[in-house]
């Protein structure tokens, strides 16, 4: 434990040194500045649609940047040896994957805390607690992936890609479900059936991440505690199968 333990401080200290704080902090202040400017473009509630906007676009930044993080970490690690290095101690394969999740996994929570700092000027409610929470859950979902995408491909663009796919398809899997299911569509034809069944698999296998981190919760303040729930249920599920198929490629690499 000991050594997972030094793993995950010298990933977060990377973190730190790497300047990832300081690029998450450069994105929040230039996309609070464009929210003003986008406040004064709006015709009627100003608060609302600056608030909407910041949210918005402060998860999307925030997903990016740790997702560039970690994947240029991991890359990094394979092109100097450092893990064949590691591997080659008395450290279990297990030890190196969960020392660098939680090492990753900190960094995700000190982002998820610095974006929920910067929107509490703006939403200054209960929800902004429970955002900043749903937020800290989609980040570690987020960092769970792109590891298991580096170890996979061991390149920068691949896993980046996978997972910005991955990322964008559950995001909007709740909407393509309903557009998919819409009476508007002709739903006597094959082509559409056969649609339906594959965006209803589809949203049986990905996290529905249109529920997590929802902008309602800062702009009508509603309570979003049955919602945290679930959320928290997903993050479980599919954190936990995230993991077991990078212990799985991790095993099955001859490192």
């Amino acid at each position: 434990m000991s050594k997972v333990l030094a793993i995950a401080q010298f990933t977060l200290l990377e973190a730190l040194r790497t300047r990832l704080l300081w690029l998450a902090l450069a994105a929040l202040g230039s996309l609070a500045l464009a929210s003003l400017f986008v406040q004064q473009l709006a015709i009627a509630e100003s608060a609302r649609v600056q608030t909407g906007f910041l949210a918005a676009t402060v998860r999307l930044a925030v997903v990016f940047v740790l997702c560039l993080h970690v994947a240029s970490s991991m890359a990094r690690e394979f092109n100097d040896k450092g893990i064949e290095l590691l591997l080659s101690l008395d450290l279990p394969r297990p030890g190196y994957f969960f020392g660098k999740l939680l090492g990753f996994g900190g960094a995700a929570l000190l982002v998820a805390g610095m974006a929920t700092v910067a929107l509490a000027w703006l939403a200054p409610n209960p929800g902004l607690a429970l955002w900043g929470a749903s937020l800290a859950c989609e980040l570690l979902l987020v960092v769970a992936l792109t590891l298991f995408c580096a170890l996979t491909f061991a390149q920068i663009m691949p896993a980046v890609s996978f997972v910005a796919a991955f990322y964008l398809l559950a995001r909007s899997i709740g909407a393509i479900r309903l557009i998919s299911g819409s009476e508007l569509l002709p739903q006597q034809e094959w082509t559409q059936r056969t649609l339906g069944w594959l965006v209803d698999g589809l949203s049986l296998l990905l996290p529905d991440l249109g529920r997590f981190t929802s902008t309602a919760w800062l702009v009508d303040g509603s309570d979003g505690l049955p919602a945290i729930a679930f959320v928290a249920a997903q993050t479980a599920i599919y954190g936990t199968l995230i993991v077991l198929a990078g212990l799985f490629d991790l095993y099955r690499k001859n490192l």
